[in-house]
């Protein structure tokens, strides 16, 4: 038997038990389940997109807009943070974002 018949008969045979197992699940056989389960997301669970921590993941989320400030050296004492998969400089109390040799003053909300 050549390498195509025998993968021909390999992909028939992978076509009719899937077949099998999606009839069986539709007839409710006991012990046979099909390959696609059903959902299980529910209202109120993490994840969902009505939970409580979705709509706080949602809504803790940090925008980063940039002023019209430039300067060309930062302050002393500046520490580095990433908010939003953005490397900012943190100065007392302001974010600087580096544009070029330059670093300009943003405003994270």
């Amino acid at each position: 038997m050549t390498l195509s018949k025998r993968l021909g008969i390999f992909l028939l045979g992978g076509i009719i038990g899937a077949f099998a197992l999606e009839l069986g699940e539709q007839r409710s056989i006991p012990g046979v389940h099909g390959l696609i389960s059903s959902a299980e997301a529910r209202v109120g669970r993490p994840g969902t997109p009505v939970s409580v921590a979705g709509v706080a993941r949602r809504t803790a989320r940090r925008s980063i807009v940039e002023t019209s400030t430039y300067v060309d050296t930062l302050p002393p004492d500046c520490t580095t943070v990433i908010i939003e998969d953005t490397t900012l400089w943190e100065c007392n109390g302001e974010y600087y974002l580096a544009s070029g040799t330059e670093y300009v003053l943003v405003n994270v909300e």
